[in-house]
């Protein structure tokens, strides 16, 4: 048995020790939606059978949930390119960093040699480190990796302290990295707060992990983009064009706008509920045979994306973007020298810019999906309420109105 199939064989009988438990969770939590429940369906592409980044074939994700007490609410949620051995059969990647306040583990190596050589991992923001140890012993014990000396892991955050009361505890430990690992599955993605979502914040109401995919079409090239994200941010809500952050009364100027009487000269009050700081991890796959030079451009795109819903890339965001591509023609095995290879061409029948719209509108309605599948979450660092879905319709119908 080659090392490959062995590592591919461990790999799945620990998924499936897991899979009782994924199959449990569903996408969308009763009462909750996804943007299409809503007849929110950015741009004019079609979505993937799951509407998911496992739509693009071989690309797992898996999550490990982590609720303790009345104080820790977290997770870890795990992004993986393919079923085999990353480290032994690496992927082309690319990081764009659209304001850069946050901890992103292992992305100077991406940028320096343009490939990932690990899953991708996200978590809050002071369990990056305990994450990436916990992966790499995890990846060390895999058959193949006896000889291994050096790892890039790669691990994002948000900073989920408000819910997660308890986050200087770091309380992700290894088995929590291992069952997001062993979990992960080319299936519907569990949106919301769950994984790395479970506690985090999005304009003012609970965000979380959202997910989306566009299918190119066939005549050009019938490529798939998928997209994941992790929602922690903010700024004033836009949804399709509507400004629900408005309506809803929730953005970070509420205050200031509506402040007429207050002396310019006085001191600026603290910042509501709605405050644009926080950071956002959008994890982007494609099976389009590109190369990390324009992965890097397909990125660009996914900040787009995140513009529309109403973000401005606040001073203290951290807004990161890792693009990977999943064709077996442009992967690289380690000991391997970087090879000439076929790639799609910046002009012609392959026509980027569709690959382009798709990375913007997934992105998108990624972003809609983690606010509108979450929950409200309570811990001792207080209560954060779901986005009330019943005036994000309202203020839809209005704005179809004003049309």
């Amino acid at each position: 048995m080659s090392i490959a199939t062995r590592s591919a064989l461990v790999l799945g009988l620990l998924a499936a020790a897991s899979a009782h438990a994924q199959q449990a969770s569903p996408v969308v939590p009763e009462g909750r939606a996804r943007a299409r429940d809503l007849g929110v369906a950015p741009g004019v592409l079609a979505p993937g059978r799951w509407n998911a980044i496992t739509d693009v074939a071989g690309v797992r994700v898996g999550h490990a949930t982590v609720v303790e007490g009345d104080s820790v609410r977290t997770g870890v949620t795990a992004i993986v390119p393919h079923a085999g051995n990353l480290y032994r059969e690496r992927v082309p990647a690319a990081v764009v960093v659209g304001n850069g306040f946050g901890k992103l583990l292992g992305s100077t190596q991406v940028q320096e040699l343009g490939e990932l050589e690990t899953p991708i991992l996200l978590t809050c923001t002071l369990c990056v480190w305990r994450a990436a140890d916990a992966m790499v012993d995890t990846l060390l014990s895999m058959p193949g990796m006896e000889r291994v000396r050096s790892i890039n892991a790669f691990v994002g955050e948000t900073n989920d302290g408000g819910l997660n009361a308890a986050i200087r505890s770091r309380p992700i430990r290894p088995e929590h990295v291992r069952a997001a690992l062993s979990g992960a599955r080319e299936a519907p993605v569990a949106m919301g707060s769950v994984g790395a979502g479970a506690g985090t914040v999005a304009f003012g109401w609970k965000g979380g992990i959202g997910s989306s995919s566009r299918v190119v079409p066939r005549t050009l090239g019938g490529w798939t983009v998928g997209v994941l994200v992790q929602s922690n941010f903010g700024g004033v809500l836009t949804v399709d064009g509507a400004r629900v952050g408005e309506a809803l009364g929730r953005h970070p100027f509420t205050r200031a706008l509506g402040d007429t009487a207050r002396p310019a000269s006085a001191a600026p009050r603290a910042p509501t509920s709605g405050t644009a700081d926080g950071s956002i991890v959008i994890v982007v796959a494609t099976d389009a045979p590109l190369s990390d030079r324009n992965l890097e451009r397909l990125a660009r795109r996914a900040l787009m994306g995140l513009g529309r819903t109403g973000s401005y890339a606040s001073n203290g965001s951290g807004d990161y973007v890792i693009a990977f591509s999943t064709a077996r023609e442009v992967r690289r095995a380690f000991d391997a020298p970087r090879l000439a290879t076929t790639e799609l061409a910046n002009d012609g029948a392959g026509d980027l810019s569709a690959l382009f719209a798709a990375a913007a509108d997934a992105t998108e309605e990624a972003i809609y999906d983690s606010l509108f599948a979450a929950t409200t979450v309570t811990s001792r660092g207080g209560t954060v309420e779901a986005i009330p879905l019943d005036r994000v319709r309202q203020a839809l119908a209005a704005r179809g109105r004003r049309r």
